[in-house]
């Protein structure tokens, strides 16, 4: 377990290893949250939730609707298409 520091300013530095597992790169907004044992850090979500009923048609589109065969024979043909070029 790594220790850190409060700073003069009220600042606290988390330790690298922490960040990169995280993926937590510098502006991350986090929620604190006190608790009985010291505080929680929770990342900000970026956008609010939604589900698919929310955005279903915030995209146009002029062609008639996919059928679930359709689309899954367009991935098949594409991701054989790219085996076929090595790049899976």
């Amino acid at each position: 377990m790594e220790t850190t520091r409060l700073s003069t300013k009220g600042q606290i530095v988390l330790p690298m290893a922490v960040r990169v597992s995280r993926s937590w790169g510098p502006g991350t907004e986090f929620i604190v949250e006190p608790t009985d044992d010291g505080i929680l850090l929770r990342p900000a979500r970026r956008f609010p939730a939604s589900d698919l009923d929310d955005v279903a048609g915030c995209l146009r589109y002029g062609g008639r609707a996919k059928t679930i065969a359709q689309m899954d024979a367009a991935i098949t043909d594409e991701v054989t298409r790219r085996h076929g070029r090595g790049r899976y």
